[in-house]
């Protein structure tokens, strides 16, 4: 296997992070993304939407998707099943991971590259260009703080994103929650039970990669 990776990112952080809790060596390439590397020949041939991560298999299949990457590696590595062993169980599992891609991840992904000046003429990952629209950024500020009340309502009371364990939920809520401060929103004293989640996530020792 091979996996493509960029350490700025906060998508293929969610694959890194997962690689780790499962306890996985995978050979890693970097994908600068700063420097435009996801758009060069080398990385297209790889990966044609130019998005990172990637995984390359041993059965020759490339999963260009954290869901796929996710699903595959839960069934052919060893360690703990992050992405749930009942049927409810992994229902739910996804469930929680697309509201925190759709409700969370889209929301800071909005706010910052139609925000940034840095991103400009970048409004949308891939090889195509797309000018940015500053009404979206400031919708993608409210949509993440939005996202953080969600959280505050759906922790109260439990431990984990879904069940009694640590699972691909948290993993995808985690990265989201922890990406938003690049827009200056943040978990704070306001928000007891997510608070109080957010730091044990953060002290698992795959956060700090």
């Amino acid at each position: 296997m091979r996996f493509y990776d960029c350490g700025t990112a906060p998508s293929p952080r969610r694959a890194r992070i997962f690689i780790a809790e499962k306890g996985l060596d995978i050979p890693t390439t970097e994908i600068s993304i700063a420097k435009g590397e996801q758009l060069g020949d080398d990385f297209l041939k790889v990966n044609p939407r130019a998005t990172v991560p990637a995984l390359e298999t041993d059965d020759g299949v490339t999963l260009t998707e954290n869901l796929a990457i996710a699903a595959y590696l839960d069934e052919v590595g060893d360690g703990p099943k992050l992405m749930g062993t009942t049927p409810a169980q992994k229902a739910e599992i996804l469930q929680w991971a697309a509201i925190a891609e759709s409700q969370g991840g889209a929301a800071v992904a909005e706010a910052l590259r139609n925000g940034n000046p840095h991103m400009k003429g970048r409004a949308l990952p891939g090889p195509d260009n797309y000018d940015q629209i500053p009404e979206l950024a400031e919708r993608g500020v409210r949509r993440a703080g939005r996202f953080l009340d969600m959280l505050e309502e759906r922790l109260s009371g439990r431990e984990w994103m879904v069940g009694d364990s640590f699972s691909y939920a948290d993993i995808t809520t985690f990265v989201f929650v922890d990406f938003a401060r690049i827009i200056k929103v943040r978990v704070d004293e306001t928000k007891p039970a997510l608070n109080v989640w957010y730091t044990k996530m953060k002290e698992r020792p795959s956060a700090s990669l």
